[in-house]
């Protein structure tokens, strides 16, 4: 089955609160040309659109963490920094 693309804030591509990166990822373009265009969109609007911002914030949760098994390395000792 395929998975459902969900809109989330980014934890990788996070500047602030990571709602450009995810909106970025969301669409599949480069975080940079999202932020492009967020900051066209606030200087066309006359300060409008950074409204959206916060909103967005509250909105859209965040990516959970991923969870990784932690499993000994080999000799049965874990790696320095698991």
């Amino acid at each position: 089955m395929t998975e459902i693309k969900r809109l989330r804030r980014s934890r990788a591509d996070r500047t602030l609160a990571g709602v450009v990166g995810g909106l970025a990822e969301y669409f599949g373009v480069d975080p940079t040309m999202a932020r492009a265009v967020f900051l066209l969109a606030v200087l066309l609007t006359g300060g409008t659109a950074v409204l959206a911002y916060p909103i967005l914030w509250i909105v859209m949760p965040d990516t959970p963490p991923e969870v990784r098994p932690v499993s000994p390395a080999s000799g049965g000792h874990l790696p320095y920094g698991a």
